[in-house]
Parts: structure tokens; sequence; C-alpha cells
């Protein structure tokens, strides 16, 4: 296939993607306010990155359309390794959507469910970001789970909650989960999970940190790929 074919491919998927997005992003108004310029990249503060590197239980920074910004070592342990994946995939939603999150969560339809009803409370908030158009386009083309979703404007945000996991080294695992608010950005968020002490979950996150000790490939501070989220 031609150079010039693969980039005429490429130019319709991309206007099929903005097509679908906007029609799931249509507000009921007849009129749509003025296009907002770009908001100003988001970036991890290093005193957020040694939190989180302090912290003996799974955490990640999300930032916007609940992109992944920064995890700990049993943060990326726990769901997956997000700095591993090009930039435009270190997202939440479409590691829900998209990957292999049917067999981590077990209520995988509830974990969906509330996915979409946060990235609806951000499009409230942001509803002319491109960037959340073009990611509502991907899921709305492949996922009928998504669109079905979708469509229900369910809109809530989770501040307090508990996920059921199958993870592929250590097993079955409760954990609660609290997400706090990162001060000076208010589309940043700390999500740290906890296991209930002494519980088979708790021996479950041991066994997962000493894993992640013995690998060198997992880093809560940016490495040489690391470029701000925007």
């Amino acid at each position: 296939m031609s150079s010039r074919n693969s980039r005429r491919i490429r130019r319709r998927r991309n206007q099929r993607r903005r097509a679908v997005a906007r029609s799931f992003l249509a507000r009921p108004t007849a009129t749509r306010a003025r296009r907002r310029r770009p908001p100003a990249p988001q970036r991890v503060l290093p005193v957020v990155y040694r939190t989180l590197d302090s912290l003996g239980v799974p955490a990640m920074v999300q930032g916007r359309r609940m992109d992944v910004l920064a995890a700990n070592k049993l943060g990326y342990a726990l769901i997956t390794d997000f700095q591993a994946r090009p930039h435009r995939e270190r997202n939440a939603a479409r590691f829900v959507f998209l990957d292999d999150a049917r067999t981590l969560y077990t209520d995988w339809e509830r974990i969906a469910a509330e996915c979409v009803a946060t990235l609806r409370l951000y499009a409230g908030r942001h509803p002319d970001d491109p960037r959340l158009a073009e990611l509502i386009g991907e899921l709305s083309l492949h996922s009928d789970t998504f669109r079905r979703l979708w469509a229900d404007h369910d809109v809530l945000a989770h501040t307090t909650g508990s996920k059921r996991l199958h993870h592929p080294l250590v097993g079955d695992l409760t954990l609660e989960y609290v997400v706090l608010a990162v001060e000076g950005d208010p589309d940043q968020t700390l999500i740290v999970y906890t296991p209930e002490p002494a519980s088979p979950s708790a021996d479950a996150i041991g066994i997962l940190a000493s894993w992640t000790h013995s690998t060198t490939g997992l880093h809560a501070a940016p490495d040489a790929s690391h470029h701000p989220a925007g």
C-alpha cells in the first residue's frame, strides 16, 4: 500500500472518529460556546512523585480525561504498566474498554459504568476539549458497551469505593480506594488503594510488593520518555 493511500485511510478514520465524537458530545442547546483555548499541559509535582514512592500501597495520579499521569511501582503492577505504553494510550478509560481489563476486574461492568460517569462529569466541565472528543470517538467506535453506557447520561464523581480484582500474579483481592484532590490542579487526583488489614488481600499486596522490588522496570518518577500531559 502506498504512503498516499495510507494517509488517506488514516484521514478517513480520524474524520469518522471526530464525527462519532461530535454526535456523542453534542449539547441539547441550539448553539455551542466559542471554542476555548487548549488547556495548559498537566505536570505532576515532584512532591507528588515523592508521595507516590513513599506509599506502601498501590497509588496513581489521574489527570484530564482519566489520563494516567504517574503511579508508584505497586500501582503499575496492580493495574498495568501505563508508562510502557505510547502517551496517547496512557488512559484509564481506554484501558477499561479497549484492553484486557475484563480479565482484571471481577466486576468489570460496574467499573465500566463508573468510568463513563467520570468521563461524563469531565465532559460537562470541558465540553470543548479536542482530546476528549478524540477519546470518545475512539471508544464509541470500538466498544458497544461504552456506547450504551454513554447514552445513559449518568454523571457521578466517585471519591471512595471498592474494587474486586483477579490479578494474574497474586489472584483474587478486594481493595478499598480513595480519590484525593491534588492542590493546584482541579483536574488532577491521587487515587490510593488499600486492603483490609490482616486479610488475604493484604497478603496479596505484600506478595506483589515483593515482586516489584525484584524488578527494575516500574518507577513512579518520570523517565526519559515522560512528557507533560495535555
